[in-house]
């Protein structure tokens, strides 16, 4: 049942990206090391580039999973309530003029 309130009291599926992060780092490491061995400089330095993005990206995740809770809730905590308007009843579409 949709509510409305998906996009505020969605949760960030930082597991997930940690892992993929991780198996991105493993892949461009054998990059670099195989196309280095070969005498291809250029795939090389390209994989060495993406080792540098992924190994920033692994770094940001695993700050916000240190974060705690507020930004990567467990299980056992409910999602947050999204903030009500005051001057719109709650879930009732915002009715707006047509253009003409």
């Amino acid at each position: 049942m949709r509510t409305g309130s998906e996009p505020v009291t969605a949760r960030s599926p930082l597991r997930l990206r940690c892992a993929l992060a991780l198996w991105g780092l493993l892949w461009a490491v054998a990059g670099t090391v195989l196309f280095a061995a070969a005498g291809q400089p250029g795939w090389a330095i390209a994989c060495a580039v993406l080792i540098a993005v992924t190994a920033t990206d692994l770094i940001m995740v695993i700050r916000h999973m240190r974060q705690g809770p507020h930004y990567q809730p467990g299980r056992d905590v409910p999602p947050y309530e999204p903030v009500r308007n005051r001057n719109v009843p709650p879930y009732e579409p915002v009715r707006r003029p047509r253009r003409r």
